[in-house]
């Protein structure tokens, strides 16, 4: 009798699949240029569209970039803010003030056509007025003469002088051009001054009114040159007073007492008038 075998059978383990290996190295460099690839297609909708940011944010990029820009773009006007806020606080023309006294004209000065170059002596000492017939705007930076700093012309004399208030009174140029552009060559003259010498207050005489109108030069053109005056006194943080309306007759034109057929420039009452009106027009 054949006897019983035991078989005995391997167990087969069964092959699975390959095994997958976890390498950080990979994962990490599948991170790296996903988030540089949206990196970059965010920079370049920045750069590209202007409203991205507000879009997505509520913010806006140009009106950041403009606001710094905007408080940055002009040192010398940053540097005059706070002159001209303080002067703006006044109104132009000026109003009337207390009566100064005579001593106020100690720490003035005065730059002139030939409308107020008689005026020294009247108030202001000779030293301190710059006018004649051959002054006009641009004479004011290029004319020399002597003085007690040299050889200079008045813009330079007072940035060396430093005057307490400078007074000027322009305006014989619209005879023979055009309004616009001698407001345009006053406002230059106006903002050289206020750079050169921050601390001075700077008064504009409003130009006074002829007796006679002509074709070159009326009243009506004298009012409007007035006008303007205001507005780039204004605009200037600057003052302004009425000298015009201080020597003009019920009739608008110039009151004869205030002219001199003469010398044909205001007489020695006009002059006295002007006088009158600057110490009772003072800013304190």
């Amino acid at each position: 009798m054949e006897k019983n075998r035991t078989v005995q059978r391997k167990k087969v383990r069964k092959k699975g699949g390959p095994k997958l290996k976890f390498k950080f190295g990979t994962v990490f460099g599948i991170f790296f240029l996903s988030f540089f690839f949206c990196f970059l297609i965010y920079m370049i909708n920045v750069n590209t569209n202007d409203a991205f940011l507000e879009e997505e944010f509520g913010t806006s990029l140009t009106s950041s970039d403009s606001d710094e820009s905007d408080g940055s773009s002009d040192v010398n006007s940053a540097d005059t803010a706070k002159p001209d806020e303080e002067n703006s606080k006044s109104s132009n023309p000026v109003p009337q003030s207390a009566k100064s006294e005579d001593s106020y004209f100690s720490g003035c000065s005065l730059i002139t056509d030939s409308t107020l170059a008689g005026i020294s002596g009247f108030g202001f000492a000779k030293e301190t007025v710059f006018g004649g017939t051959d002054y006009n705007l641009a004479a004011v930076t290029n004319l020399k003469q002597d003085s007690s700093f040299g050889n200079l012309s008045p813009y330079e004399i007072i940035k060396q002088k430093k005057p307490s208030a400078l007074y000027l009174m322009f305006g014989a140029e619209i005879e023979t051009t055009e309004v616009d552009a001698v407001i345009s060559e006053y406002s230059k003259l106006i903002n050289s001054f206020k750079s050169a010498v921050p601390d001075m207050k700077i008064y504009v005489m409003e130009f006074p009114p002829v007796i006679y109108d002509t074709d070159e030069l009326s009243n009506e053109k004298i009012n409007d040159f007035n006008s303007k005056l205001i507005t780039m006194c204004n605009d200037a943080g600057i003052y302004c007073i009425d000298t015009n309306t201080a020597l003009k007759s019920e009739s608008g034109k110039l009151d004869e007492k205030y002219w001199s057929y003469e010398t044909l420039s205001l007489s020695e009452e006009g002059c006295n008038k002007v006088v009158d009106y600057i110490l009772t027009h003072v800013v304190q």
